[in-house]
């Protein structure tokens, strides 16, 4: 039986080693040396011929390295892979780098996920798994090899739904671009609550680098709102709709987003201008000045599950 490998580089860190466990299946072996001046090399150390293999890795920048060196070493380790003549190789990037520069905003602009799509296609991967890409049409329109895009929001549906409460609930997304997101999560949070959930969106205007617009479209007044997105970062766009919200009546409010890609100014979510509660997954892991607020507003939900399935599904598929 072609049972199918499991590769992590180190900088993956604990979430391939859940994903593994959720699968039943270890991590294969493989050797990572560091060379000087930066360089390495990354290569199986069981055979691979004929096999179906998956390389786990996000590709977000934090105090380990950077997203170009994840990216790097990714691409060249897949290009290991498909020269030791694995049969077909699938990449696990629960966060993809450069997702954001999808298009032009201004002359000569580059469009970055466009040349991170053509860096996988020159080392001949198969298939791409993403986990909430932040703009789902340009993704989809890069990339020329299968791609999987996985979405979370029925395991944050599924943990919001744990706190009862009988106050209107009304999901928001904090700009037009994540309404098509945050409305599928509307339907995930019907479905586990068992009632009618409303849904809002805020205005975004975007000019030179300055964001304006905080007008709520839609009745927020007097609810619980819960504002959906797919990544934090720095926090404002998200902290600019609380305070529209509030402003708007609201009588609760919750964060959730699928990537903790934190920078030092989200502590700004954390203030008492910023929400009740953030609620993330682990695909990335948190930066260690974060890790305290896990005691107070920070909820983290396991998201291994949710990709073991997706990949198990993969590995029943026929060739």
């Amino acid at each position: 039986m072609n049972t199918m490998l499991l590769f992590a580089p180190h900088h993956s860190g604990a979430l391939a080693g859940r994903i593994a466990d959720a699968l039943g299946t270890p991590l294969s072996a493989s050797e990572e040396r560091e060379f000087d001046g930066g360089e390495h090399k990354m290569c199986p150390l069981q055979d691979v011929r004929g096999r179906d293999v998956v390389v786990i890795q996000s590709l977000n920048g934090d105090a380990q390295a950077s997203a170009n060196d994840k990216l790097c070493r990714l691409l060249f380790f897949i290009g290991a892979l498909k020269d030791a003549g694995a049969g077909r190789v699938t990449a696990c990037v629960p966060y993809l780098a450069y997702a954001r520069k999808d298009r032009r905003t201004q002359p000569r602009d580059p469009v970055t996920t466009r040349y991170v799509a053509a860096l996988f296609e020159a080392v001949a991967v198969d298939r791409v798994i993403v986990l909430d890409v932040h703009n789902e049409a340009a993704f989809d329109n890069a990339f020329r090899c299968e791609t999987i895009r996985v979405e979370a929001a029925g395991v944050f549906a599924a943990q919001l739904a744990q706190r009862d409460a009988a106050t209107r609930l009304v999901v928001a997304s904090p700009d037009p671009g994540g309404v098509k997101r945050a409305q599928r999560f509307r339907e995930a949070l019907e479905q586990a609550c068992g009632r009618s959930v409303d849904f809002s969106f805020m205005e975004k205007r975007r000019a030179l680098g300055v964001v304006s617009g905080e007008t709520f479209t839609g009745d927020v007044g007097d609810s619980n709102v819960v504002i959906y997105d797919d990544l934090i970062a720095s926090g404002t766009t998200l902290l600019r709709a609380v305070h529209a919200a509030r402003s708007a009546g609201a009588r609760r409010i919750d964060v959730i987003a699928t990537h903790a890609a934190f920078l030092p100014a989200a502590t700004q979510l954390f203030t008492d201008e910023g929400p009740d509660s953030v609620m993330v997954s682990d695909s990335i892991a948190l930066p260690d000045a974060f890790v305290p607020l896990l005691r107070t507003r920070l909820t983290v939900c396991p998201i291994a599950p949710l990709l073991a399935r997706t990949i198990g599904e993969l590995a029943h598929q026929p060739d």
